[in-house]
Parts: C-alpha cells; structure tokens; sequence
C-alpha cells in the first residue's frame, strides 16, 4: 500500500475536512461554547483520516463499515463528557450531538465524498443560525429548562 500522505486526494481531503469542522466549530465558538474551531477542525481531520484508512483497506484485509461503526461508537465517549447535569438542568447536549455530526462529516470527506459534506455543513449552520434567531424572536420557544443562561425562565 502506497503512503497516502503522498497524495493530492489525501490532502484535499484533510483541506475539506479542516474547513467543514472549522466552520462548525467557529460557530460554536462565537456562541461561547467549549467546543470551538480547534475541536471541531480535529474531530472532522482525525475522523476523515479514520475512514479513509477503512476504505483504504477495501478487498485487503479489513472492512470500512466497520472503521465508521468503530467512529460512530468511539465519538460517543467524546461527546458524553460534554454533557453536563447540574440538578434538574442538563447543559451540552447540542455540543454532543454537533460532535457526533462532526464525526459523521469527517467519515464522509474520509470516503471521498465532496459535495454532500459541505452542503451539510452549510445547512447545519444555517438552521443552528435560524432556530436561535426564531428562538429570540418567539419567547415561548426558549421557556423552562430549555432557555439559555442569557436568556429568563420561566416558573
């Protein structure tokens, strides 16, 4: 097997990567979330890079699917520590759940696939950007345990 790193679609595919998890993760950042663009660029580089050595393997020695279920299962870890539970209030779940998407993300740019990460990147941010927008604007959308910290609850 060839040294990938030694070639054009490799770091076309860790350039798309980078880009896709950097983006997410600005907006995280911008947000004041914990997870920001460093996480982000590496959760979608390093998960890119995995699936690509699954696909690398195809009709060898190994399986790619189960390289992506093996991500799939390993980036939960990561996102459960970024759930937080503080009484009755549970704090980072978006953050888990953006980062298992992130993971996802990686797994397709790692399999060679272009458009279909960045038009999911784009519409990810897209919607995060609008729900919050219509969450500011509708209050009854940001009640209760659901309200951000810069936000009042009610009860």
């Amino acid at each position: 097997m060839n040294d990938p790193a030694l070639t054009l679609e490799f770091w076309r595919q860790i350039g798309l990567a980078a880009v896709c998890g950097a983006a997410i993760g600005l907006e995280r950042q911008l947000r004041g979330k914990a997870m920001g663009v460093r996480t982000g660029l590496l959760i979608c580089v390093a998960t890119s890079m995995f699936a690509s050595m699954g696909a690398a393997v195809v009709g060898t020695q190994g399986d790619p699917t189960r390289m992506i279920g093996q991500i799939a299962v390993g980036i939960g870890f990561l996102g459960g520590g970024a759930i937080i539970n503080q009484g009755t209030t549970v704090h980072g779940l978006t953050s888990a759940a953006i980062i298992w998407l992130l993971a996802a993300i990686g797994s397709m740019v790692g399999l060679g696939l272009i458009w279909t990460p960045l038009l999911v990147t784009t519409a990810l941010l897209l919607l995060i950007v609008a729900l919050d927008q219509l969450e500011r604007r509708i209050p009854w959308l940001s009640r209760g345990d659901h309200a951000p910290p810069d936000r009042p609850k009610d009860g």
